[in-house]
């Protein structure tokens, strides 16, 4: 029998007992028939004024064995059980009571968020320890005397031990990550280069690049790849206690972040961080100039004390959801943004 994508047994099962009232969309339709390409993200927003609370209205079918999996053509139902919103669905072979077999690969099922947006990114990323990079394999030279290397080229490694190298990864040493109000190092981030495969053992190793995402550089280290289990089907929920944390970093250093950018926030599985966590993105009411400073003021103009100034309460300026967590850090992909994002802003429980 088919999978299907499990959104209201999770739920139940994560303890979301009192769940808050659900606002509907207040131009939302009464049925919806899914197509290709859509999110379960995007279809819950034409019912809810917060998408990420659908599996509080989604409708468990006891009759269907396996949890819940949508597809293309499906249609999707707004109804109401005791005076609260409910979700189903229903398919065109049951609307039509005509039997049929319906087979649906299983990644053909509509994902939760963009699959394309974090794709590359779920098993690239890494974040390492003080001193992990340093004690790794890296390049010393490429032949010819070039100085960069790209996708087809040999290069030669030191400290790489032949027994064990298969597939690698090639990273560059990046910023430090640092906690967003106290200034801990949480870890570095390593920057994803390239992939090589090993070819001749020997000190220098050489090993050819199969694949480069950046320029390939002496000194770039190299680290085996790593096999990850990877879902395309998050439930968005929020995390079991109040969190506060910041956005750290963005992916690929852009300065304003906006919809579908990932970025790094200075909370991890240690503060009850896991795939699926939604948070707000808040900024303080003050002017950018003084970008990222949580206690940043502005001056009281209609104060008769000219030097008085006043904090601006804190507006909410987007949402992202949690993909991939670490223990300290983790990476999330902007859902929503109503107006530029930027490092150091505050996440917080929705």
């Amino acid at each position: 029998m088919t999978s299907r994508i499990f959104v209201a047994l999770l739920w139940l099962a994560a303890g979301i007992a009192n769940a808050e009232e659900i606002a509907l969309n207040p131009n939302h339709p009464e049925t919806y028939t899914v197509v290709r390409g859509d999110t379960l993200w995007d279809i819950s927003g034409r019912f809810l004024a917060h998408p990420w609370q659908w599996p509080q209205i989604w409708h468990e079918n006891p009759q269907i064995a396996n949890p819940h999996w949508i597809y293309p053509g499906d249609v999707l139902t707004l109804t109401y059980v005791n005076g609260k919103p409910r979700l189903t669905v229903g398919r065109p072979s049951e609307m039509r009571l005509s039997p049929q077999i319906r087979v649906n690969p299983e990644d053909q099922a509509v994902p939760t968020i963009p699959v394309n947006a974090i794709q590359q990114f779920l098993s690239k990323p890494k974040v390492v320890e003080a001193g992990e990079l340093a004690a790794s394999p890296y390049i010393v030279a490429f032949p010819d005397d070039r100085i960069v290397a790209g996708g087809g080229d040999r290069a030669y490694i030191r400290g790489l031990p032949g027994s064990k190298a298969v597939g690698l990864m090639v990273y560059r040493p990046g910023a430090a990550l640092k906690d967003g109000e106290t200034g801990e190092v949480l870890g570095y981030e390593a920057l994803y280069v390239g992939t090589a495969d090993y070819l001749r053992p020997g000190d220098p190793a050489t090993v050819g690049l199969t694949q480069s995402q950046r320029e390939v550089l002496i000194g770039d280290r190299l680290l085996p790849i790593e096999q990850e289990k990877v879902t395309m089907h998050y439930v968005p929920h929020s995390p079991k206690s109040e969190l506060r944390g910041h956005v750290i970093g963005v992916v690929d250093g852009v300065s304003q972040i906006g919809q579908y950018q990932i970025v790094i926030i200075d909370r991890g599985l240690a503060d009850g961080v896991d795939e699926g966590t939604v948070l707000d993105v808040t900024q303080s009411g003050c002017t950018r100039a003084v970008m990222g400073d949580s206690n940043c003021m502005i001056r009281d103009r209609v104060s008769t004390k000219p030097d008085e100034r006043v904090s601006l309460p804190e507006e909410k300026a987007g949402q992202l959801l949690i993909f991939k967590p670490h223990q300290k850090i983790s990476y999330g992909l902007v859902m929503e943004a109503t107006r530029p994002l930027h490092v150091l802003d505050a996440v917080q429980t929705p």
